[in-house]
C-alpha cells in the first residue's frame, strides 16, 4: 500500500522521516518495498499482510505508528448536514444471503453536480496509484483509502423502483462492468440487484448501467460487509481484480460500516455538493458479539522467553484497543472490531512482541540444543521404511482427501464420510478411509508415463466416522498401503517378511477374503489376528484406472498393530558345521488347497532336521486337470550333529509325501 506522508499528517503528526516512518512500520511487521520522492511529497510503499485489513487504510496505518511513537491518533469529525427526506422513504434494502452479507447499509445523497475533483484530490489519489475520475467516484475512492471500507456509489435514477437486493445470480445472469468487462453469472455468486436485474458484483465491482456520470444527480451510497471467500473467489472466476475485492477479501470491519457511510456523504458533499436525505437503511441481521480474550503474563514470558515489564504489557495492549484488564495475573482483553486477526491467546503475545520490539529479544553466540532420543513409532516407520526401499517400493505422499467415485470402489454405497465443504475441493473432498485408492491413482500415473514395474508405499492416517455420531471425531487410524504391478504372492512375500523383520517369531498366515475391490482376496492374519488385508484389483478397479496391461495388487495393514508386536530378543547362532541336504517336491493337490494346509501337512510328519519349507512354483496347464493345479516345494534338511545321509532324507521325505496325500489329497507329479 502506498501511503502519502502528506495525506499521512491528517491522522498522525509523527515529526519523522519518511525513512525513520518506513523502518517503524518494518519492526511492527510491514516491510518498505520502497520510497518515492515526488514535488512535494514523499511516498511510502509498504506491504500489508492479508491478515491484517485493517491496515488497507490510512487510519489503520496511522493506529499503528501512534501505537510505536505514542502520538496522538486523530480521526476525522464526522457531521452530516441532512435534509428533510425520508431516506426510507426512497430506498430499500433486502439482504436473502444474511451469512455471505453480514451488513448493507444505504444512504441517498441529492442535488450533487458532477465535475472534476480539487487538486489536493486529485494529488493525493495519484500518490496512492489511483487516477482521477470525477468528484463523486473520487470521494469513494478517497473514503476506501482513508477507512480501508469500500463503498460504492450508484446513479440512483437508473435503480428500478430504488430497491436494494443483495442475493446470488440466476444461472445465465449476465452484467457490463463499469470498465466494460462482460461478465457471465452463476448461483455460487453474490450480486446486488435493483427490482429487476443484477446492478453490482456484490463487492467486486459495480455495473456500467448503474455507474455515475455527468447526468447523475442523485446518488445511493452502499457501504456494506460481505463475505470474504465468496468476494476472492468471484473476483478470480470472472478475472476481475479491484481494489474494493482486495479489501473485502481480507475482511472489512463490520462495526464501523455506518461510520464509513458518513464519513464519506461527507467527503461526497464536500466535493459534489447536494445534501444527504435523513437517516439510514441499515440492515444488519445479526450483530457480531464482543470478542473477549485473556492472557496470562506467565504464558508470555515463557513463549517470549523475555521477562516484559508489566506496565509495559499494558501500555502496549491498551494503545492497540485491548482495553486490558489484571485480574490474578491475567489480563482479560477485549478486542476492537477492526482486529479480525485476533482471537487467541497466542495472538495478544504476538502483538506485545512486535510492538515492544523483536530487537530486544535476547540472542546468545552459542545455542545448546537437547537431542531427543527417538521414539518407539519414529524407530518402527524407520525400520519399515528401510526394509520396504530394500524390496524395491518407493514411499509417496499423498492428500488425505478422496472423491466419491475412488471411495465407492471400496466402500458399501451408504458408508459414511467425513467430509470438509471447501470451495477449491468440491470433487475430493471425503477424508479417506483407505489409502489403497490414492495409491492406485499414482500407480496409474507411473503406467501412463510406461515406468514399470512400479512398486509403491505409503503411511499416513485414515478416518473412519463414529456410527450414530454425526457431529463426533472419526476414528483416526495410521495404515500401511502397497500397491504394485505384479503377482499377489510376491507382496504377500514382502509382507510376511516385513512383519519377520519386526518380529522374528510371528506366525503369518493370509486366509481367503471376499473383498469389494478384488478379485482374489486374503485376511493377513499375524499370530491369529487380522491385521489387514490384501489382494488383486478386481475389474472395477481396472476400468476405474484404465489399467489393460497390467496386474494389480495392494494390501493394507493396521501400523498400529506393528508398533504392539513383541520383537524380542535377537538370537545369534554359529554358521552350520554340516551341509544340508534339499529335495524337491512337485505334487498336485485341488485349486482351492491354499499354500498355508501345505505347509501345514509337511510340518505335521516332519523330522527335526526339516530346517526350511519354501516355495518354488505354481503350474496350470497342459497334463494337469483343470480344477487341480501343480506345486512345487523346496525342502532343506540337515542335522547338527553330523552329515545326513540320502537314504535317511529319503525316509524323512516318504513321511512328508504321506502325510500331504492325507492331509490335502496331494499326488506327486510323475513330470
Amino acid at each position: 500500500m502506498k501511503i502519502s506522508l502528506n495525506w499521512l499528517n491528517d491522522y498522525i503528526e509523527t515529526g519523522l522521516s519518511a525513512e525513520q516512518i518506513a523502518e517503524i512500520l518494518s519492526d511492527l511487521g510491514f516491510p518498505c518495498e520502497g520510497i518515492e520522492k515526488l514535488d512535494d511529497d514523499t511516498v511510502v510503499d509498504i506491504e500489508v499482510t492479508s491478515n491484517r485489513g485493517d491496515c488497507l487504510g490510512y487510519i489503520g496505518v496511522a493506529r499503528e505508528l501512534a501505537v510505536s511513537t505514542g502520538k496522538e491518533l486523530k480521526i476525522p469529525a464526522v457531521k452530516l448536514d441532512e435534509s428533510g427526506t425520508d431516506v426510507t422513504k426512497l430506498a430499500s434494502v433486502e439482504i436473502r444471503e444474511p451469512e455471505l452479507c453480514g451488513r448493507y447499509t444505504a444512504r441517498i445523497v441529492e442535488g450533487v453536480k458532477i465535475g472534476p475533483s480539487p487538486d489536493w484530490i486529485v494529488r493525493r489519489l495519484e500518490a496512492a496509484g489511483m487516477r482521477s475520475v470525477n468528484n463523486v467516484v473520487d470521494a469513494t475512492n478517497y473514503a476506501m483509502l482513508e477507512t480501508g471500507q469500500p463503498p460504492h456509489a450508484f446513479d440512483y435514477d437508473k435503480l428500478k423502483q430504488g430497491k436494494i437486493i443483495v442475493r446470488k445470480a440466476i444461472a445465465g445472469e449476465r452484467i457490463v462492468s463499469i470498465d466494460g468487462s462482460k461478465c457471465d453469472l452463476n448461483p455460487d455468486m453474490l450480486v446486488i440487484a435493483d427490482a429487476e436485474s443484477p446492478v453490482a458484483i456484490a463487492g467486486v465491482m459495480g455495473g456500467l448501467a448503474s455507474e455515475v456520470d455527468g447526468s447523475t444527480t442523485k446518488i445511493l451510497l452502499e457501504d456494506a460487509w460481505f463475505d470474504p471467500v465468496i468476494v476472492r473467489t468471484t473476483a478470480r472466476k470472472l478475472s476481475l481484480p479491484s481494489e474494493a475485492s482486495f479489501r473485502f477479501a481480507r475482511i472489512v470491519d463490520i462495526e464501523k460500516v455506518d461510520w464509513a457511510s458518513q464519513r464519506t456523504c461527507q467527503l461526497i458533499t464536500q466535493l459534489a455538493g447536494g445534501k444527504v436525505a435523513r437517516g439510514v437503511v441499515d440492515v444488519y441481521p445479526k450483530k457480531q458479539p464482543v470478542l473477549k480474550v485473556n492472557m496470562r503474563l506467565a504464558r508470555l514470558k515463557k513463549l517470549l522467553g523475555i521477562e516484559i515489564p508489566r506496565e509495559d504489557v499494558l501500555r502496549i495492549l491498551g494503545a492497540l484497543k485491548f482495553e486490558p484488564r489484571l485480574e490474578n495475573d491475567t489480563a482479560a482483553c477485549t478486542v476492537p472490531s477492526w482486529r479480525s486477526d485476533v482471537d487467541r491467546e497466542v495472538d495478544l503475545i504476538e502483538e506485545i512482541a512486535r510492538v515492544y520490539g523483536y530487537h530486544k529479544v535476547h540472542t546468545e553466540k552459542k545455542i545448546q540444543i537437547e537431542v531427543t532420543p527417538v521414539n518407539a513409532r519414529q524407530k518402527l516407520t524407520d525400520s519399515v521404511v528401510t526394509y520396504l526401499n530394500a524390496c524395491g517400493f518407493y514411499e509417496t505422499i499423498n492428500v488425505s482427501f478422496t472423491d466419491n467415485s475412488v471411495a465407492g470402489l471400496f466402500n458399501e454405497p451408504d458408508a459414511a464420510f467425513l467430509s470438509v465443504k471447501d470451495e477449491s475441493r468440491k470433487s475430493a473432498n471425503m477424508l479417506r478411509q483407505t489409502l489403497i485408492g490414492s495409491l492406485m491413482g499414482v500407480l496409474q500415473t507411473n503406467v501412463n508415463a510406461k515406468n514399470l514395474p512400479c512398486r509403491i508405499f505409503e503411511i499416513a492416517g485414515t478416518f473412519v466416522p463414529v456410527a450414530g455420531k454425526s457431529d463426533g471425531l472419526p476414528v483416526e487410524k495410521t495404515k500401511l498401503a502397497l500397491v504394485c504391478d505384479g503377482d499377489l504372492r510376491e507382496l504377500s512375500g514382502v509382507i510376511e517378511g516385513l512383519i519377520r523383520n519386526i518380529s522374528r517369531d510371528a506366525n503369518v498366515e493370509f486366509k481367503p477374503a471376499d473383498l469389494k475391490w478384488a478379485q482374489t482376496g486374503a485376511q493377513i492374519m499375524v499370530n491369529s489376528q487380522t491385521i489387514g488385508t490384501a489382494g488383486v484389483a478386481g475389474s472395477s478397479i481396472k476400468e476405474k484406472f484404465d489399467f489393460k496391461e497390467i496386474t494389480s495388487c495392494a494390501a493394507e495393514i493396521d501400523f498400529e498393530f506393528l508398533l504392539q508386536l513383541d520383537r524380542g530378543l535377537l538370537k545369534v547362532k554359529p554358521i552350520p558345521r554340516f551341509p544340508a541336504i534339499q529335495r524337491d517336491l512337485s505334487i498336485i493337490v485341488d485349486e482351492q488347497v491354499p499354500w498355508s494346509e501345505i505347509v501345514k501337512a509337511v510340518q505335521k510328519k516332519a523330522s527335526l532336521e526339516l530346517e526350511q519349507v519354501n516355495f518354488t512354483d505354481i503350474y496350470r496347464g497342459k497334463g494337469i486337470p483343470s480344477d487341480r493345479k501343480s506345486v512345487t516345494l523346496s525342502l532343506q534338511f540337515r542335522d547338527e550333529d553330523g552329515t545326513l545321509t540320502h537314504e535317511t532324507v529319503d525316509a524323512f521325505q516318504k513321511e512328508i509325501v504321506q502325510s500331504l496325500a492325507e492331509s490335502v489329497a496331494a499326488v506327486l507329479r510323475d513330470s
